[in-house]
């Protein structure tokens, strides 16, 4: 068949609309559906960007390992024992890495997810896909790299032999849960914002630094606790901070896999605040999502 011929058999065909439908009570699903559909390529997309991020690299995934326990033997040395952080915590090590494993979830997520749309604008210009597998793709990448630290994390528990209490391993995956539910919650917006302004994914960078230091890490919670009622403050700060999705995760972390935890180091209802606040998040997801869906007509043309 000719070129010509080709092109007039390509015009007479109707004219058929990719956009996903966003109306109605199933569209949720139906999104929901399409990405499924292409489940292959979130999973191609994900080890793609793995295998770049440590291309040309001589220790290749080992530095997935090196950064956190660079980070630990940091604060540990220079926090922990120079500026005395770890007075009144007992297994100050376990309890940094611990904290530092579940924050850099939620760090490598948000971070990655910023820039995903714009990284893969090639992509998004040429064909259709839904446009969540990319923000998606960027969350499973940092799952992979939280699942080798949490070998590191169990490896360090059972080597130093500081068994945590079996009855606080509940708090495991409903920490786990609560960060996803909320980096693929902001994850999506930060995706698609970043298309039509570029300062959104540096920004993200320096509020998740910033975020690092607002959360019981290189700290207790109790610590916390003490200054706001040293100073006077009243307690409705303390239910700000520690209601925080990020505090819980890492308070629910500590719970499940530090071992020199006492009561006092946890607030009251830990399971209760954040089972509201799994709610919450998965309203936000619905909301950030309904978001997404009307700034992504535009992506390709803004790209």
């Amino acid at each position: 068949m000719s070129a010509d011929a080709r092109f007039e058999r390509l015009a007479a065909l109707p004219l058929r609309s990719f956009q996903p439908d966003n109306r109605g009570i199933g569209s949720i699903w139906r999104q929901v559906r399409d990405i499924a559909d292409h489940r292959q390529l979130l999973w191609l997309l994900t080890r793609r960007d793995l295998q770049v991020r440590y291309r040309g690299s001589v220790l290749g995934f080992l530095w997935t390992l090196i950064k956190p326990l660079i980070l630990l033997a940091t604060y540990y040395v220079i926090l922990g024992q120079v500026l005395g952080a770890a007075k009144g915590i007992t297994n100050f090590g376990i309890y940094v890495f611990s904290g530092l494993t579940i924050y850099m979830l939620f760090s490598e997520s948000l971070g990655a997810s910023a820039g995903s749309i714009v990284g893969n604008g090639g992509l998004v210009k040429k064909i259709y896909v839904p446009r969540e597998i990319f923000p998606l793709a960027a969350v499973g990448g940092a799952i992979f790299m939280f699942a080798m630290q949490m070998v590191v994390l169990i490896a360090a528990i059972v080597v130093f032999q500081q068994w945590p209490d079996p009855s606080g391993l509940l708090y495991l995956l409903p920490s786990i849960a609560l960060i996803l539910i909320y980096v693929i919650a902001i994850g999506l917006l930060l995706s698609a914002m970043n298309v039509y302004l570029r300062d959104v994914q540096y920004i993200t960078e320096i509020l998740l630094t910033l975020m690092m230091w607002g959360s019981p890490i290189v700290y207790s919670w109790q610590m916390v606790k003490d200054v706001l009622a040293r100073f006077g403050l009243p307690a409705w700060l303390l239910d700000v901070y520690t209601n925080n999705p990020l505090t819980l995760a890492v308070l629910g972390f500590h719970r499940a896999l530090w071992s020199g935890g006492t009561a006092a180091d946890y607030p009251d209802d830990l399971a209760l605040r954040m089972g509201v606040a799994g709610g919450i998040g998965l309203i936000c997801l619905l909301i950030a999502h309904w978001g997404f869906q009307r700034m992504q007509g535009n992506l390709a043309q803004e790209l």
